[in-house]
């Protein structure tokens, strides 16, 4: 293994992550772990909700989870509402959880298909019912997972604190030139704006959407998606908490977009995703001022974006992590989760001192198939909806989309089978909630399905499901926060 000089181009969540895994897992060793970022360059970090795994990430590096929540403060998430999406007054909830539970073999959502009178499907989600009711409790035996909202800019100087207790040296100033080796192709140094070259063995890109490394220095290439996921810019603006604290993330579509809300505890983080192509600036800022529930308590914050991802992700002695490696919007939370699994891959594929071009090439196929699987869910969320009442949602509605997400979506239609793919972060339920979500349903169930007693099980299933969501504490009280 190499564990020699490492230097970390670019702090914010991306680099400061990477910071704080590199430290922990070279604790002890020669390794020089270094670094460099701009006080003067913003980072994109703002009001972010994540996926469970984040949990994983940071129980591996030994971070207490109350004492990550008060200095980032976080909030606890069950999952994200999705409002007017399948059609305009809808609401579902993609939760961190199996909906209901098999009886007689036969899947809980075939039993629930051929029943069509047995309730809200969300009825039958331990999690759902806990967030609608805005109550959080860790699980008990009672099989669901959460997950975490919380103010970026913090988490990342939380994961300094803890980076730089570990032997990580931060070095201030811009990168102003980068230095090639002649034969190899590889990085050899990054020139900063004081003079000082900076030179290490592996480099990892977190440089954001600039791609300073990948990108720039060595034009990997960038392959867009904007043709499946037409959003190209977002406004973030935060506002004051205005009611009760929910442990929902919330995603509510628009004419031309969607409009986030994240609630944490000093502040509500909101944004509008939109396509440009489809709506203006201003009135894209129009429409999330009328949508945030409390006076802004900040300028609006503008981005602009690209979607997709680089070509390749490693290249020579250069990994990107975080949006230089690409970019997906943050509809279902996977920002910060496909950091954490750039650095797992990285950690899992770490090079010798051979530099072995395998490593490199089983790392951009997994970031590539990760992206992909992102994408494909992403679209859903677009494609099946039943709304046209504006230009985009015709076009999201009739777009082509690609093929391993259109035999997924015809084999549900026809039989109710949940495809798995080999690799991606969600799984069946997942696809489920957003499938029957968005209103759409098999055209044939399981014919082992609607047999004597499913009834009065999933009756059973449904007030149990109530009862423990009922007895929960309030999310406020969970977090320790007065009442």
């Amino acid at each position: 293994m190499l564990a020699g000089r490492m230097v970390v181009v670019g702090g914010g969540t991306a680099g400061w992550m990477t910071a704080a895994a590199l430290a922990h897992k070279f604790a002890g060793t020669p390794a020089r772990i270094t670094l460099v970022e701009s006080a003067e360059i913003g980072t994109v970090g703002v009001g972010e909700a994540t996926i469970p795994h984040i949990r994983h990430f940071n129980a591996t590096l030994g971070i207490d989870e109350a004492d990550f929540l008060a200095a980032t403060k976080g909030t606890y998430k069950l999952g994200i509402e999705f409002v007017d999406w399948g059609r305009k007054g809808d609401s579902y909830v993609h939760p961190f959880a199996e909906f209901g539970a098999p009886i007689g073999g036969v899947p809980f959502h075939q039993l629930w298909c051929a029943a069509r009178e047995a309730g809200a499907f969300e009825a039958y989600s331990l999690p759902i019912q806990a967030a609608r009711r805005g109550r959080f409790r860790r699980p008990d035996g009672d099989p669901y997972n959460y997950a975490y909202q919380f103010d970026a800019g913090l988490y990342a100087k939380f994961l300094r604190g803890y980076a730089e207790a570990r032997g990580v040296v931060r070095r201030e100033g811009k990168v102003v030139d980068v230095a090639l080796d002649g034969e190899s192709g590889f990085v050899r140094s990054v020139l900063l704006e004081s003079g000082e070259a900076l030179e290490a063995d592996l480099f990892i890109d977190c440089s954001g959407f600039r791609g300073l490394l990948i990108e720039q220095a060595l034009h990997t290439g960038y392959e867009e998606w904007t043709h499946w996921l037409p959003c190209d810019r977002a406004i973030a603006l935060p506002c004051a908490n205005a009611g009760p604290i929910a442990p929902l993330t919330r995603a509510t579509a628009q004419d031309a977009g969607w409009i986030w809300r994240i609630p944490l505890q000093h502040r509500t983080g909101n944004g509008h995703v939109y396509a440009s192509g489809f709506t203006s600036d201003e009135d894209a800022l129009r429409t999330l001022l009328g949508a945030i529930a409390a006076p802004p308590m900040a300028d609006p914050n503008r981005l602009r974006f690209v979607t997709g991802k680089r070509r390749r992700q490693w290249v020579g002695n250069v990994v990107a992590i975080g949006l230089s490696s690409g970019f997906l919007e943050p509809l279902e939370s996977t920002s910060i989760h496909l950091i954490q699994l750039a650095i797992g891959r990285l950690l899992d594929l770490f090079p010798t001192r051979d530099w072995d071009p395998l490593d490199a090439a089983e790392f951009n196929r997994l970031m590539a198939l990760e992206y992909e699987r992102v994408r494909d869910f992403l679209i859903l969320h677009y494609h099946c909806t039943e709304r046209d009442d504006s230009e985009f949602w015709r076009h999201c509605r009739n777009m082509r989309l690609p093929d391993s997400l259109a035999y997924k979506l015809a084999l549900f239609r026809e039989r109710g089978v949940v495809v798995q793919y080999r690799e991606g972060s969600f799984l069946e339920p997942s696809w489920l909630a957003v499938y029957l979500g968005q209103h759409v349903t098999p055209r044939h169930c399981d014919p082992r399905a609607g047999g004597a007693g499913a009834a009065a099980a999933m009756a059973a299933m449904r007030t149990r499901i109530a009862a423990l969501a009922e007895a929960m504490p309030a999310h406020e009280a969970a977090l320790g926060m007065p009442a």
